[in-house]
């Protein structure tokens, strides 16, 4: 089974900030660029909310990220709002991330059964 773990923040941009959200991006994706435990990092939009899909390989390269990027969120957080936030993966990783990630109250998805392809 993948080691991979997974986070998926929702943020929904303050009225008139998503133009602000979207100069925010690239300085993201710049940061994170260099993280040799992200397998992936990429955002979307559906009207005023911004979606972060990332992989990393286990709970220790997903809390570098975020200790990474922690300067970016608070920016982020002052134009937007923190709405839903996912953790998807293995549960023995899942439980090392628990505690660490309890402030943003996630919702944990424990991987059942899938394919990965090199």
């Amino acid at each position: 089974m993948s080691n991979v773990v997974s986070i998926h923040p929702y943020f929904k941009t303050h009225e008139g900030k998503l133009g602000a959200f979207k100069e925010l991006i690239p300085r993201f994706v710049e940061r994170t660029r260099s993280e040799e435990a992200c397998h992936w990092y990429d955002f979307s939009i559906c009207g005023d909310t911004v979606h972060c899909r990332e992989g990393y390989e286990g709970a220790d390269g997903l809390l570098a990220h975020l200790a990474n990027v922690d300067a970016l969120v608070a920016e982020a957080l002052t134009i937007s709002d923190l709405v839903r936030v996912e953790v998807h993966g293995p549960a023995e990783e899942l439980a090392k991330l628990k505690e660490p990630l309890a402030a943003l109250s996630p919702d944990f998805y424990v991987f059942q059964a899938g394919i990965g392809k090199p």
